[in-house]
């Protein structure tokens, strides 16, 4: 869930491979395959009612994926992965809110044993509708619980993906985002704390808006300009751009 000013209107600058021309090269019903550099393959689904991005990653050629923070509409991420004749390996989320973590349980039952990994903050949320906001909907939504629990800063490797969990709450308690390890430039899975002329909503139970700007410029702001953050709403975004242009959370020290 997305802060934006309405009047926003600058483009973000991406790396070559995010070019207008390029950058979407592959569509299917709600997925889309999305250029990415070289030796890797992402694709975004996007799932409604709320315009969640769920990624599907993997390397050139593995046939080993992992799916980060299914939504609403998992028939469609399963689609994307069986038409690319991909096996999850597991599934990373960013927080426990339910458009984050609504698939969970059909992709479980799809693939049974496919573990899920979340932030030791929010994995009581999974389970507990109240928490992932679900109930306020009326939904009462819960997802399996999860079967590895990250904390701030470790790295683990899965599907030959290394990966590091950056724990930046404020949005969610104990929302993490997952930096890719390798890449050039880096790539950052960054759920619903940073976006392209954004940042996530504060306003929740749990929320502080401190503890995001200031894990936003220790986590993130500290990484290279060029560093791509592929967010939970909407399109991605550079590091060097928010720095520059983010009317909530502007570069500066972290504390």
């Amino acid at each position: 869930m997305v802060v934006s000013p309405a009047d926003h209107a600058r483009p973000s600058p991406l790396p070559p491979y995010f070019a207008p021309d390029s950058a979407l090269l592959v569509q299917m019903a709600h997925s889309v395959l999305i250029a990415a550099p070289p030796g890797l393959e992402l694709a975004c689904i996007e799932s409604q009612p709320f315009g969640e991005n769920t990624y599907v990653l993997s390397r050139t050629g593995d046939p080993e994926c992992l799916v980060i923070d299914p939504g609403f509409e998992p028939d469609a991420v399963i689609a994307w992965i069986e038409s690319r004749g991909l096996q999850p390996a597991a599934i990373l989320l960013t927080h426990g809110h339910s458009d984050h973590i609504a698939g969970n349980g059909a992709l479980r039952a799809h693939w049974p044993g496919l573990p899920i990994l979340v932030g030791r903050g929010d994995a009581p949320k999974l389970t507990d509708p109240a928490g992932n906001l679900s109930a306020a909907f009326g939904l009462a939504l819960t997802s399996p619980p999860a079967d590895r629990l990250l904390d701030d800063g470790e790295a683990f490797e899965i599907a030959g993906l290394r990966m590091v969990a950056h724990e930046i709450p404020g949005h969610s308690a104990g929302h993490v985002v997952f930096r890719l390890v390798g890449p050039a430039p880096p790539l950052v899975f960054g759920g619903d704390v940073l976006f392209r002329g954004g940042i996530g909503r504060t306003d929740f139970p749990d929320g502080d808006f401190a503890a995001l700007a200031r894990g936003i410029r220790r986590h993130l702001y500290t990484l290279p300009d060029d560093t791509v953050v592929h967010p939970g709403h909407g399109g991605p975004t550079t590091v060097g751009h928010e720095k520059r242009h983010n009317p909530f959370v502007a570069a500066g020290p972290a504390d």
